[in-house]
């Protein structure tokens, strides 16, 4: 990279963090409201999300990075899933969320919630767990399992953590498609790109506007399928994955 780029990357860097501080204060408070005041999940659930969508439709396009999201017609009225994404930067986390209509949930590190202000936006709207703590791993399995049962989507990102390699995906995990199977869902896998140009997860303080375009795939059923089946789901939604990013990367 040559110096000019990486300058340039650096006083990027301040603006997506700065515009980061100044919009996420347009929805601290509402989404404080919809966090204490509404008890019902799943409709607190989407009350958040509604202001989330709104903190990412002025603070991405403000950076520059605008989503362009495609198959949402795979979404079927009625039916919930889970979605499954590719994972390469933070930048993720903000693109997945606000793309995926209706009420959902993600999986989410509880760390994240400990930092002031964006940790109540972050908590409201995922299932926090602590990796470490076994009791708590199996806690996070019983409240996705009532997010799916309660009809709203569990996004979950089946490689477990950022793909800091020079591989299209990193191997999946089992936990997504063991969910799905258990719950009987569909899988429906999405498709994220660019967003390790713009926040490398190597690229120490330095950031790039690019669009992200967010794929959704048709969903894949899980109906009639068992635990020992799980190996063959996750075998097949990551080949799916792979051939569409290496097609469209």
């Amino acid at each position: 990279m040559n110096i000019f780029k990486r300058i340039t990357g650096g006083f990027f860097a301040v603006w997506m963090l700065l515009w980061f501080v100044i919009t996420i204060l347009l929805v601290t408070i509402p989404t404080a409201i919809c966090h204490y005041t509404i008890r019902d999940e799943k409709k607190q659930a989407s009350a958040i999300l509604k202001w989330y969508r709104i903190w990412m439709g002025v603070y991405l396009p403000g950076v520059f990075c605008p989503i362009r999201r495609k198959g949402l017609s795979n979404f079927k009225e009625g039916e919930n899933y889970v979605v499954v994404c590719n994972h390469n930067s933070f930048v993720d986390i903000l693109v997945s969320t606000p793309s995926v209509p209706g009420a959902s949930k993600t999986l989410a590190k509880a760390e994240l919630a400990r930092i002031p202000i964006f940790g109540l936006i972050y908590s409201s709207g995922s299932i926090l767990v602590d990796r470490k703590d076994p009791q708590n791993r199996r806690k996070s399995l019983i409240e996705m399992k009532r997010v799916l049962e309660d009809g709203m989507h569990l996004i979950l990102y089946p490689e477990g953590t950022r793909n800091k390699t020079s591989r299209p995906l990193q191997p999946f995990y089992d936990g997504a498609f063991t969910m799905a199977i258990k719950t009987q869902k569909p899988v429906l896998p999405a498709v994220i790109f660019h967003t390790k140009e713009i926040l490398p997860a190597k690229g120490g303080f330095y950031a790039w506007p690019h669009s992200v375009p967010i794929h959704f795939l048709e969903p894949i059923p899980t109906k009639g399928l068992k635990s020992e089946d799980v190996e063959k789901l996750k075998d097949r939604v990551y080949q799916i994955m792979l051939e569409h990013y290496t097609k469209y990367q």
